[in-house]
């Protein structure tokens, strides 16, 4: 029997009887582990979470149950830690940070970190090897974020004009998927023509919100320049003045944008710049936040929101920020800020600390410490320092979930310890 046919029989029966992971029919259709016969329990069984809105289930979400997770963060002043990954192991240390934190997360991929999870031997002409790199890394986040149990927005970051065919291919792989699924691929994808003016970079976002829009894909846009370097983009020589938005900017393109959908958000620019730099060198002004709102919500009169917070904002270029800073900005609609910087570093960090642990096993197939003849293969087992490596970029995460005050969201209490988790030959050694 094919694959496929086995997998439409397989939906047949369940069109008709609860699955096996205790979802009902149309849950368990629209369910990854449903899809192709991989169990589904505890957290992942579970249908909605505690403390949250009823649409936001553990795995990927897109459309209604995305919007109302990112409302529930603005109505509740914390933040999404939203986590540049370029690897399956950078993934499942965001998903195991999440739960462990007992909070959503947002897994993101930028072009260049596509190509890299595509494989580097494979060519990118017509960004062919970003396109498929983004599109396996969706199954993979959809895959195992039902496992963790914990509910995931699926984006992708920066995406120039020169880029613009990367997305394009993405959004496609999304509209093939919603016809099958009834949901995108993806959560969400951020279009950045900043360097383009004003009035382009509206209508070019207009036009891909109209696109994505009809199948529940968010659209994040970015107004002003994020100062430094970042995956080839280098703006460290801009003028100061492209570091910070204007009110006026915001609004129009607020105004815009929502004549379209409201699915979308805005990375206005207050003094961020990606990198990372000593305390107090990056200059942040969270007040311009707050100043577009109170704008916006003088032009909008009697139809502004109750919470006078009309936009959804997106934090980049945290890194070096003061937490002061970072938490004041909370209060003025930023509901996602970028990690990148920081989570390079700590997953590096974890591989030096356990090279320099273990050195004296990592210098030869045979021969340490213990013996001229005794083997190192468990010690230079692949799988040892990469582990390393998500242990510590899951304890960094945790300090960005608390600076964001976004722990004890789901209500799902403490995660119980995984069991039966011993690496190679059933040794694994302690990191």
């Amino acid at each position: 029997m094919r694959f496929s046919t086995a997998l439409l029989l397989l939906s047949g029966v369940q069109a008709f009887a609860p699955g096996f992971n205790g979802r009902s029919p149309v849950q368990e259709l629209k369910n990854m582990a449903g899809d192709v016969g991989i169990p589904c329990e505890d957290e992942c069984a579970l249908d909605s979470f505690p403390n949250l809105p009823p649409s936001v289930h553990p795995g990927v979400l897109s459309g209604q149950a995305m919007m109302d997770l990112l409302d529930h963060a603005k109505q509740n002043g914390y933040a999404i830690p939203a986590v540049n990954c370029v690897s399956n192991s950078g993934i499942n240390a965001c998903l195991e940070a999440a739960r462990k934190n007992d909070a959503p997360i947002i897994v993101q991929f930028s072009s260049g970190g596509s190509q890299f999870y595509g494989g580097k031997g494979l060519d990118n002409s017509n960004y062919r090897a970003a396109i498929a790199g983004a599109v396996s890394g969706a199954f993979h986040v959809r895959t195992m974020a039902e496992q963790y149990g914990v509910p995931v927005i699926l984006h992708t970051d920066h995406c120039s004009k020169q880029l613009l065919p990367w997305v394009d291919g993405l959004i496609a792989a999304s509209e093939r998927y919603f016809e099958k699924h009834g949901e995108p691929l993806f959560s969400s994808h951020m279009i950045d023509l900043s360097e383009e003016p004003i009035e382009e970079n509206i209508q070019i976002c207009k036009d891909y919100l109209a696109r994505m829009d009809k199948i529940g894909l968010l659209l994040e846009m970015e107004l002003g320049i994020t100062g430094g370097e970042e995956d080839g983009v280098d703006n460290t020589d801009r003028p100061v003045e492209d570091l910070y938005s204007k009110p006026e900017e915001i609004y129009q393109t607020y105004n815009e944008l929502k004549s379209v959908s409201d699915k979308f958000t805005v990375a206005a620019a207050f003094g961020n710049v990606h990198g990372v730099y000593k305390p107090g060198n990056v200059k942040l002004e969270p007040e311009i936040l707050n100043n577009a709102q109170a704008y916006i919500c003088d032009k909008l009169g009697d139809a502004a929101p109750e919470n006078k917070l009309p936009v959804s904002f997106v934090f980049h270029g945290g890194s070096g920020s003061d937490v002061s800073d970072i938490q004041r900005s909370l209060g003025y609609g930023v509901i996602k800020m970028n990690i990148d910087t920081d989570t390079q570093w700590s997953f590096w960090e974890g591989v030096k600390n356990f090279e320099s642990k273990y050195h004296d096993y990592l210098q030869g197939q045979i021969g340490n410490p213990e013996g001229e003849d005794k083997p190192n293969k468990k010690y230079y087992d692949p799988r040892e320092c990469l582990r390393a490596g998500e242990v510590n970029t899951v304890k960094r995460l945790e300090q960005s979930f608390a600076d964001l005050k976004c722990q004890n969201i789901l209500g799902l209490g403490e995660a119980t310890e995984a069991k039966n988790v011993l690496g190679p030959r059933r040794g694994s050694l302690p990191v």
